[in-house]
């Protein structure tokens, strides 16, 4: 299944499909190992403390967002 990425309604990016597809790093090029993931939720407020995953902060600090993509002229 291909990978789907979906900003969630002032919450997280979802990501689902075969993570084993998917290579995630941070800043320094480590690897995240998503073996055995079908989904992982990325964090898109900031305030999570398990970054780059969401641990739920965006309810707590009452984080908004924009969910429509903007077209680019």
């Amino acid at each position: 299944m291909a990978i789907q990425a979906v900003a969630l309604k002032n919450g997280p990016y979802l990501v689902t499909g075969d993570l084993t597809e998917l290579n995630l790093t941070d800043a320094n090029g480590t690897r995240y190992d998503l073996s055995g993931k079908e989904k992982v939720a990325l964090c898109r407020c900031g305030a999570s403390v398990n970054k780059p995953f969401c641990d739920g902060q965006h309810s707590k600090i009452g984080f908004q967002a924009a969910e429509a993509a903007v077209k680019a002229e």
